[in-house]
């Protein structure tokens, strides 16, 4: 019963991913069919994060309430409502609107499922979820860009992936027998749980770390997937349809490596992924910087997205054993909107740096947010121990 409620869970990460890379793989035609600048993709990105950043902050309130299945479940419906509001929307002002149901869905179904495969399966799952998730982002823009290159419309590749997550809220639905039934077999747990706030959280010894690691690793990853191209073009004088393709290898390893990671944490800790993890990201940044020939940059990229892989993964499932299982779920969520903070302001601050003052600084920039990164987790870690001991 357990073994098919996990591959619901798989098929999930998949689809969840399919979305995330749709707006910007077809914003190009969107933004002149709307009659709208490039810049406003900024606007609908933002909506969906703020939406992504309340559902994630109050999502224990909710799965405490009405349980996991059921969250998951309306929560990829609302989504898939969304995208189809987009196969529909003939003005940029219903963009936004259609971006509200799209961002609460996406927060809650996250910080759901993450903690329930937090506290009820083993890490290597976690990373081979999340790796499940990179192919489904991968998968999004093929499909948006097989239905641009057969003549097809934009709103086609949204109304794709809207009945694939339609199609996805039925099997929850249907599915929804098998979350009760693990519900029921935990009931003896449910009366430990406990929702803390936010003012709680932070009197907490080791939650202002945790916060603060995972704001500095979303920073960094999409930071890096941002801006890693207008790098190699500003200061190393790469080509741009050579630098694209090269920061692409970013994504692979991030992908690769998420896959990979899950035969590791059969051998490693949580802890010790994320050490590992955090190694492999420095030796990237110090090949990038490397006065070297531009050759090396791919090489550079790829371990970048190498070192990120397991650090995210292992990060959310040691949150059970960093604060307990009691409060893990509302710990989960504020954890994922702290992630969600830093995805959506650092890379605007990395790019001012990069456009205004020098491109030289987006390595340092890098370097930096890892160390600061490095620190919060050593710090957490060392907490937990001693509460061990």
């Amino acid at each position: 019963m357990f073994g098919l409620l996990l591959g619901i869970i798989y098929i999930s990460f998949i689809s969840l991913g399919l979305p995330d890379a749709l707006l910007g793989s077809g914003w190009p035609i969107i933004h002149e069919e709307l009659n709208v600048p490039v810049s406003y993709a900024g606007i609908v990105s933002m909506i969906i994060t703020i939406g992504t950043i309340i559902s994630s902050f109050f999502s224990d309130k909710v799965i405490r309430k009405f349980g996991t299945g059921l969250v998951t479940a309306i929560s990829v419906a609302m989504t898939a409502f969304a995208l189809f509001g987009f196969s529909v929307s003939s003005h940029f002002w219903m963009l936004c609107l259609f971006s509200i149901p799209y961002g609460l869905g996406a927060g809650s179904v996250d910080a759901a499922l993450n903690n329930f495969v937090a506290l009820h399966y083993k890490a290597h799952h976690m990373s081979w979820l999340h790796c499940f998730w990179g192919i489904g982002a991968s998968l999004g823009p093929v499909i948006m860009g097989q239905c641009l290159i057969n003549g097809k419309h934009w709103t086609l590749g949204y109304e794709i992936v809207s009945f694939l997550q339609f199609g996805l809220s039925v099997i929850l639905f249907c599915s929804l027998f098998l979350w009760k039934k693990f519900d029921s077999s935990n009931n003896e747990n449910k009366e430990n749980y406990k929702n803390i706030s936010l003012i709680e959280l932070l009197k907490l010894p080791k939650a202002k770390c945790a916060l603060i690691g995972f704001f500095c690793y979303c920073g960094l990853e999409l930071s890096t997937g941002l801006w890693g191209a207008s790098f190699m073009v500003l200061q190393k004088q790469v080509e741009p349809e050579i630098a694209a393709k090269w920061i692409s290898l970013f994504y692979f390893g991030i992908t690769f490596g998420r896959l990979l990671s899950g035969f590791i944490t059969m051998k490693l800790s949580a802890k010790n992924m994320v050490r590992l993890g955090q190694f492999i990201l420095l030796c990237g940044i110090i090949i990038v910087v490397m006065p070297f020939s531009n050759l090396i940059l791919p090489i550079g990229f790829f371990m970048i997205g190498l070192g990120c892989a397991p650090i995210y993964p292992s990060m959310l499932h040691s949150t059970p054993e960093n604060f307990g299982k009691a409060v893990s779920q509302s710990i989960m969520g504020k954890q994922m909107a702290a992630a969600y903070v830093g995805s959506t302001f650092m890379p605007p601050v990395v790019g001012f740096f990069v456009d205004n003052v020098t491109p030289k600084l987006f390595p340092i920039i890098l370097f930096t947010v890892l160390i600061l990164m490095f620190l919060m987790t050593e710090r957490l870690y060392k907490k937990t121990l001693s509460k061990e001991k």
